[in-house]
């Protein structure tokens, strides 16, 4: 049952970066997307759709590089999707390009969940 946009799917800005994602105690799944990039375009609704399997888990964060080129910068990002898994603060996991969602479940699966630390 689908009832609009999850609360754990988040669009930060700069400013409210630090506390989304970094300040998290959830580890969160970063997109680094474009509307003009195809790849984007079929891994963000992979990832949407991922997002309330993860609720409670894990948040899911989209950043469209053209609105906020200051967050790509900070990650270093030169070609989209690029995509991070951070905890704690720390970027865990990366990779770039299109990854299934099972794939992509598989990366985030051991940094989510049971005993913190």
């Amino acid at each position: 049952m689908m009832s609009g946009p999850t609360h754990n799917v988040l669009h930060p800005s700069l400013e409210s970066f630090e506390t989304d994602v970094m300040a998290s105690s959830l580890p969160t799944l970063l997109d680094f997307w474009a509307p003009w990039c195809p790849p984007c375009l079929m891994l963000k609704p992979e990832l949407e759709r991922l997002a309330p399997e993860l609720a409670g888990r894990a948040n899911v964060a989209f950043v469209n590089v053209d609105e906020h080129p200051g967050l790509a910068e900070a990650f270093r990002v030169s070609s989209i999707p690029a995509v991070f898994v951070l905890k704690g603060g720390r970027v865990v996991d990366s990779w770039t390009g299109y990854q299934s969602r099972r794939s992509v479940l598989g990366r985030l699966q051991p940094h989510m969940g049971g005993a913190a630390g």
